[in-house]
This record gives C-alpha cells, structure tokens and sequence, in this order.
C-alpha cells in the first residue's frame, strides 16, 4: 500500500513536470511564432539580407541641337565567390538539367575575355571573393546575367564619357574617377546633372548564394537632369580647328574666339586653342584646362576705340562730321605723352578717321572732352569691372579701378585700351551692345534643365542693358564698318559678300610694373552691318614676332565666314553708306 502511494507521487510528480515543460514550450512555441514572429524574422533577416547602392544615372550634357557633348554608361565588374562555386540547374523543356563548372566556364569565358583555363583557376579555391573582369560594359553585363549563375555578382559602376573630345571641352569641365564633378559646367550644374542614388537588398542562402527573387528597392533611383547649351558642336569644332592652326603657326601661347548670337546674347562657339579633352584632362597642362574667355583678363588696346567713339556720340560731344587734330606724338602735362603706331604729320581726323587709323591720340581728343565720371559710368554699363550672370566658376571681372581712384594716366588710358582689363566675354557683350542696337543682353550659356522625361526644370533669367541709344548704336556701328573699307589691316577681314565692322586691337602686356615686348593682338566684329547677326572675336596671346594685328583678321574671317554660311544668313544687298568722312582730312573714303 505504502509503495502504491509513493508510486503514485512520484507519477504525479512526473506528470506535473511533464505538464509545466510542455506548458512553457507551449509559451515558446506561441512566443516565436505569433508574439515576436514579426521580431525574429527581421532579426533572421538581418542575417541573410544584404544591401546594395543602386546608382543614378548622371544627366547628359547637350548642344543647342540636341547632339550629346556628356553622358554616362554603366559598367560592371564581375565577381564570384569560389567557396560556393557548383554545378548550375536550369529548366529547359520541363528538365532539370545540370551543368558542370567546368561547361559554365566555357559559356563565361568569351564574355569576360579569358581562357577557360585562367577563368577555371579564379573560381578554384574556398574564398568568398575573386575578381572575373573589370568595368565591362552593359551589354557584356546584360549578356552574363542571362546565364543564370548563381555564384556571379556584380558590382556597378558608372563611366562618364564625352563623344566629342575636346569639342568645347574647356567650357563642359570634367568629373574624377569617381564621378566627382571637378571643373567647368559640370561642377557648375551639378545640381541639374546629379541623380540620386537608390538602394536595394536582397537575401543570401545559408551558402553565400544571392537569392534571385528576393530583391527589394528600398529606395529608387533619380536620375540626373540634361544641361542643354546654347554652344553649336559644329561651330565649336570648326573654330577651335581654325585657333589649334593658328596657335601653331604663330606659336602663340593661346588664342581664343567667341561668337555670340546678337539678337538672343546666346554664345555658340566660346573656342580655345589650346584645349582640353575631358575624357583626358591629365594630358593638358592645368593652365589649358578652364575656359581663358571667361576666366582670363588682358588689357584689350584699340578693340576698346570702338567704345570710347560710342560714349562720344552718345554724350553728344561730337557727331561723325567732327574732328580733331591728331599728331603723331601729344605731349601732356608730367611730362607724359601719347603716341601712335606709326609717324605722320597732324591729322584732322573724324571718329570713322580715329578708327580707321587706329589713332591713340585722335580718341584722346574727343574722348577727353567727355568728364571722367560719365565715362566711367558707360564702362560699368558696357560690363567692364564686374562678372556676368554666366556665373562660371573662376570667372574674372577684369580691371576698372573705381572712378575716385583714378590717377592722371588712368583719366585718358581706358580710352585707348591700356589701364583697363577686359575678359573676351565683356569685350564681345560690349559689341554685342552696340551691334543689337545699344541693348546689352547677360550672356547666355545655357539654355535649361530638363528632367529625362523632358520636363523643364531650370531656365537662366537673361537681363537687358541700355547702354547707349538706338541711334548712336547704329551710326557707330557704321564708324565701324569703315575700318573693314578703308582700313590698312581691316580690309583683311571683310567677308565676301557681307558687309562687316570691327576694329582691330594690339595691346601691349604688363609685365612687373611696365610693358614687355610681347603683345595680345585681336580682332573683334559685326555682320552683317544692316541686320547684325553675329559678334565674333578673336585673341591671339603672344604670338612670336608680331607686332600688329594683322594675324588676328584671318581666323576672324574664317569663323564669321562660317557662321554666316552654317546659319545660312543672307548675303547683303545694301552698302556701307558715304557719307561718313572716314580719311584723315574728315572727307568720304580715300
């Protein structure tokens, strides 16, 4: 009886162990999979997913028609992970059949531009990493991944490429290895050009192997934006081809050209000689690499005679028919004189005259006559001192010393193009002004941001300037014109056909406190005369051995020649009117 009860206990004591181990595996049991299922299987989750960057396409960059001078390709390399390196299963016709490491090798290894032999030793071995091929390109990608295997991943990258070369390449700038935007629009428009990158996970198996449904965009990708620019690619060859030929045969240290649309202010060739390749910046000297139109300011010489007779008329100080006494040498008080370029007697020159001949000291006295506050304040309003809403990085404002700072010399240099410093951008908006009627517009490289579905997203605000008026614009462009008629280097720049004014410049370039013996020559003009088209102009920076500007009119009559043909402007049907006394003795034509 005694052992029957202590039987008993001991079963009820098994029984009520049994029970409580039950119970609380029970509590587990319901604890995993309904009160923490959700928390256990992130927790799980966090163990097999794995996270990678999805990466945004960069915008392009465009030409005024659409022709890509940027854009950006993906490119991939093509990893393994040897430890988990097998035989690879598909169904083909309801079959699974099983292909041998050494078959799927033999489908890699043309695509990634092995052996067999070599790509066999890189998938040998127990490692989670081996490197198949690098940056190879989307449709290398496309075709590897349509083979199935499972123990190949890749790592994406981008590439930014540039068609064109060096087609504009000092405007565009360039982007690093990693796709960091360096110098010149690029940087400039990040904003418009960058993406968003994205993110994406995905589920490995208990082996390493990525499991291929498991993808999950955590956060999708935006790709970058378009630049479109004003620039024509084709103008923009055809310049940079005509500096490349002149830099070389004068070996010149640079030259540069820029043609503006007068009507719009958009710029469609901003050319420089040398130039730089974005594919290859490296290969350019790093003074070669930004956009010395924009960026670098000279003293302009006579190209600035053009202005001075502008303020002239527009005071009213004098008209076409005036003139002024001009020597070859005008002594003036502190012993200081102006001379001109070459000896003659006193001249009676009219403004036509002063440019014709190019005279320092015929611009100094009518220019003079005009106080020196009212000068300055036409030099601001023509754009001098100050940068344009271009914005490009490292632009330069030049030199215009405030009015109160100026000294002696400084009250009647600028007239003539010496104590002031210009950048080829300011000079060619300043002819812009004149040649668009005396409206000087902001510059405008670029036209807009679209988004890759074609939504506007950005368009630069453009500024107009009344400089001068309607009238003295018109009759100074007609001074103008009689340099390209009568004048001894002018001439040379007549386009066939069209009627053309400009006015050439040579400019002496400071060195330490004074001038040393090389010059800056230029060229900058109109055409055609009664319907102003395009301004082009032309620098020509050291260039050995000359010493006027003679060499400056042959590649400004290549380009204007070009623009007007590439743009299909009509010839001209009118002519240059007579009545403007352009001789020395202020008497029509000689």
């Amino acid at each position: 009886m005694g052992n029957h009860a202590a039987m008993t206990r001991r079963l009820s004591a098994f029984v009520l162990v049994l029970v409580v181990l039950v119970g609380a595996l029970g509590y587990r049991l319901v604890d995993f999979q309904v009160v923490r299922a959700d928390e256990i299987q992130e927790k799980s989750l966090e163990r097999r997913s794995q996270t990678q960057i999805l990466r945004a396409l960069r915008g392009d960059i465009l030409d005024a028609n659409g022709e890509v001078l940027a854009r950006t390709v993906f490119r991939y390399d093509v990893n393994a992970a040897p430890k988990n390196v097998g035989p690879v299963y598909r169904l083909e016709d309801g079959v699974r059949t099983e292909y041998s490491v050494e078959a799927i090798a033999m489908e890699l290894a043309p695509l990634l531009g092995l052996t067999v032999e070599d790509l066999l030793a890189k998938l040998a071995g127990n490692s989670e990493y081996s490197s198949l091929a690098r940056r190879v390109d989307s449709a290398t990608y496309d075709q590897i991944k349509s083979l199935g295997v499972p123990w190949i991943y890749f790592d994406q990258l981008s590439d930014r490429l540039y068609p064109n070369g060096a087609v504009a390449g000092n405007l565009i700038g360039f982007v690093s290895s990693d796709g960091t935007p360096l110098a010149g629009l690029e940087r400039q428009y990040n904003t418009c050009l960058a993406g968003v990158d994205g993110q994406e996970t995905y589920e490995r198996s208990a082996e390493g192997v990525r499991i291929p449904t498991s993808n999950i965009t955590t956060q999708p990708t935006q790709d970058g934006g378009n630049l479109n620019l004003t620039i024509d690619s084709n103008l923009q060859f055809f310049a940079q081809q005509v500096l490349a030929d002149t830099v070389d045969e004068l070996n010149a240290q640079w030259a540069s050209a820029i043609v503006v649309e007068v009507e719009t202010g958009k710029i469609l060739a901003a050319a420089e000689a040398p130039s730089v390749d974005p594919n290859n910046p490296a290969a350019s000297d790093a003074d070669n690499r930004g956009s010395k139109i924009i960026q670098f300011a000279f003293e302009p010489g006579s190209i600035m005679k053009a202005i001075s007779t502008s303020m002239v008329l527009d005071t009213g100080t004098a008209d076409e028919y005036d003139t002024v006494t001009a020597p070859d040498r005008l002594p003036l008080d502190y012993g200081e004189f102006i001379k001109d370029s070459f000896g003659h007697d006193d001249f009676e020159l009219s403004l036509a005259g002063v440019l014709r001949y190019s005279s320092n000291t015929g611009i100094y006295g009518f220019g003079i006559q005009i106080d020196k506050e009212t000068r300055y304040n036409y030099l601001q309003k023509y754009g001098f001192g100050s940068t344009t809403a271009l914005n490009f990085e490292g632009e330069s404002s030049g030199i215009l010393h405030p009015v109160e700072d100026w000294t002696y010399s400084d009250n009647y240099t600028h007239l003539f193009g010496q104590g002031i410093a210009v950048t080829s951008l300011q000079m060619a908006y300043a002819y812009q002004a004149i040649a668009n009627g005396g409206v000087r517009l902001d510059p405008m490289l670029v036209e807009s941001c679209t988004s890759p579905d074609g939504e506007l997203l950005y368009v630069p605000q453009q500024n107009a300037t009344r400089v001068v008026s309607e009238a003295t614009a018109d009759l100074n462009l007609l001074l103008m014109e009689k340099v390209v008629e009568f004048g001894g280097v002018g001439k040379t720049a007549a386009v066939p056909g069209y009627r053309v004014a400009g006015k050439t410049g040579t400019a002496e370039i400071r060195e330490g406190v004074g001038y040393g013996d090389r010059y800056a020559i230029s060229f900058y003009g109109v055409a055609p005369v009664e319907n102003p088209k395009f301004v082009v102009g032309v620098t020509i920076y050291k260039p050995e051995g000359v010493t006027n500007s003679a060499k400056a009119t042959p590649p400004f009559k290549a380009i204007m020649s070009q623009a007007l043909k590439h743009y299909r402007v009509p010839p001209s049907t009118t002519v240059s009117p007579d009545y403007i006394p352009s001789n020395r003795y202020g008497e029509p034509g000689a």
